[in-house]
């Protein structure tokens, strides 16, 4: 029988929306998407225009920076790393922005020039948050 096993955070929205930061299955880590948050607090959040969306994304990197050590946090509880993770998405507002970060970003996440994970880059219309800029989905083999 294979083993089931999940992880939280306890930030509210994993019980207003009904779901687990990440689940082991056999072996495999399916980790659900990971913002740049610290608890309840969305970190390095975008400036707003009047409107409610985005004014620009230069935390874009911060952000992004944030959701990488949220994934280790939680692959860590399973005796894993980003050394683990076979594929990521990563969801965005603005791919630009997100292609101009992701490299630095990701290869020092990842500690290597090329990091050895499939990765996809999607640029989405909106997020959970108004001020959040990405967020990253991940799936790990042990």
């Amino acid at each position: 029988m294979t083993s089931t096993r999940v992880e939280n955070f306890g930030v509210r929205w994993e019980g207003e929306y009904g779901y687990v930061q990440a689940i082991q299955h056999g072996d495999t880590i399916y980790i659900s998407g990971q913002l740049a948050n610290k608890g309840n607090e969305l970190l390095h959040p975008a400036p707003l225009d009047d409107n409610g969306k985005p004014a620009d994304f230069s935390t874009m990197a911060d952000q992004m920076r944030q959701t990488y050590a949220n994934a280790e946090e939680l692959l860590s509880r399973f005796g894993a790393t980003l050394d683990n993770v076979v594929e990521e998405v990563l969801y965005v507002l603005d791919v630009d922005a997100a292609y101009e970060a992701a490299g630095p970003v990701r290869k020092a996440a990842y500690k290597r020039e090329d990091p050895q994970v499939a990765s996809t880059l999607v640029g989405i219309s909106r997020l959970a948050f108004p001020a959040q800029l990405i967020e990253i989905k991940f799936t790990a083999k042990l």
